[in-house]
């Protein structure tokens, strides 16, 4: 009996590059509906297909946590930062 053919299942998503490059509307719309398609390279990872929001998202320059907190409505907001001059407590070891 000779082996049946393995059929590329749709949760599958890695594509070998020849197959990529034959089936390139297909890995398009996979990214866009299933999520990213890994293209691999003689077997290994290479290159990853995300759609255009994703890719941006990734690559927005971070903001800085000072200017995080500068941005945030509550900046203006006046914080008691003084420290008690209460003595500690005792502590039994």
């Amino acid at each position: 009996m000779k082996p049946n053919k393995i059929e590329r299942i749709p949760h599958d998503r890695q594509w070998q590059l020849q197959e990529a490059k034959n089936r390139l509307s297909q890995v398009v719309d996979s990214a866009l509906h299933d999520g990213p398609q890994t293209i691999t390279l003689r077997g290994k990872p290479a290159v990853v297909i995300v759609p255009f929001e994703d890719y941006r998202k990734l690559t927005q320059p971070r903001t800085s946590l000072s200017q995080f907190f500068q941005e945030s409505p509550l900046h203006a907001v006046e914080l008691d930062l003084r420290r008690s001059d209460d003595l500690p407590r005792p502590v039994e070891l």
